[in-house]
Formats: structure tokens, C-alpha cells, sequence
């Protein structure tokens, strides 16, 4: 069944197929939650939130419309909001700063110092995302993980198609800068006061 099948069925009151637009979704929409998160440190919300955002799209699934948004589309617009709302809500509230993120497990082919090299460079890269800017962070986390086109991404932040590709232009240089320290090899070269033999 596709979603609108699904959507059609549920409106007319099997509200069980529900579960199946859940099962879907669920982990998409868990991951988006938690990269927009993790720079407040607030990832131990993030199953909350998808939760929430689970129950904001069904209360309002009579509402939803095909023809304004598909439903994967507006599902990440409530998810971004939900979260946005929480932020508001914890802004002033002081939260303990847990690294809770998920480190890759190097296969028994690797050797430790690459498992360490491997998982030193994740961390590096989430680090300069947790950085940026929400919308450019939402940006690049919806392009690059959750691989949607610029329209389904301007439709979720609510932006023009042209301010997207900016977004995601800025974030991907934000991050490139942040992290060339970190990957630039020195070469080499004659040392001031030195003679060339």
C-alpha cells in the first residue's frame, strides 16, 4: 500500500494501518529529532519528541492534504516544529551535558588505531553540524542524510527553493572550514634560514 492508500484507509477508520505509516517513518523521523538535538544537548528528548510528532500527525491527519505536501514532507514539518517547541520550552533550563551519540563499531578486520581514527573523524564531523545554524543545520541534515530534494526541504522549513540551496551551500562551507584543520597535511618545505645544498 502506498501513504496515500494508507491515509485513505485510516480516514475512513481502520485507525490500525496507522502503525504501518509509523513503521515507515520511525526511524527517519527519530534521527532528523536527534541531529536537531544534539547541539542543545538535549538528545534524551528525542524519542519524546518523535513520539509526539507521531501523535500531532495523527490528531491531524483528517487535515492533511496530498495536494499541499506529501505526507513524508509534512511529517518532517511537524517534527522540526515539535522540536523548535522544545528548544523554546528549555532554553532556560539547565541540562547536564551527556555525550549520548551513537559511535560506529569497527568490524574485527579493523585494526584499533583505524576504529579510533574512523570514529575520532564522526565525531568531528557531527560536531561542526551541531554548529550550524538550525536552518542550515535542518538543511544539510535533510539533503545529505535523509536525501530529499530542494522542494521537499523548502516545504518542511518553510523557505523558497533558491534559499535552501544557500543554506545548504553555507553549511556544507561551514563545515569544510571547520574541519580543514583538523584534515590539513603540513607539507614539508625548507625552513626560513635554511640552505638548499
Amino acid at each position: 500500500m502506498t501513504d496515500s492508500q494508507l491515509i485513505h484507509e485510516i480516514k475512513e477508520g481502520n485507525i490500525e494501518l496507522y502503525s504501518e505509516l509509523m513503521r515507515r517513518y520511525q526511524r527517519k523521523i527519530l534521527a532528523f529529532i536527534y541531529h536537531m538535538l544534539k547541539s542543545a544537548q538535549l538528545e534524551l528528548f528525542a524519542e519524546d519528541l518523535c513520539s509526539e510528532t507521531f501523535y500531532k500527525a495523527y490528531r491531524s491527519l483528517h487535515s492533511f492534504r496530498e495536494i499541499d505536501a506529501s505526507f513524508s514532507t509534512w511529517l518532517y514539518t511537524i517534527a522540526r516544529n515539535t522540536v523548535l517547541s522544545e528548544l523554546r520550552k528549555q532554553r532556560s533550563v539547565n541540562v547536564p551535558l551527556e555525550e549520548s551519540g551513537y559511535v560506529p563499531v569497527a568490524s574485527s578486520d579493523i585494526v584499533p588505531e583505524q576504529a579510533l581514527l574512523r570514529r575520532e573523524k564522526v565525531n568531528k564531523v557531527r560536531e561542526a553540524i551541531n554548529k550550524l545554524p538550525e536552518k542550515q543545520r535542518a538543511a544539510l541534515i535533510l539533503r545529505e542524510y535523509d536525501q530529499m530534494d530542494y522542494q521537499e526541504i523548502a516545504t518542511i522549513l518553510g523557505q523558497s527553493v533558491s534559499a535552501v540551496k544557500s543554506l545548504i551551500f553555507r553549511a556544507r562551507c561551514s563545515v569544510k572550514n571547520q574541519l580543514e584543520p583538523y584534515y590539513y597535511e603540513p607539507v614539508f618545505e625548507q625552513y626560513e634560514g635554511m640552505k638548499s645544498k
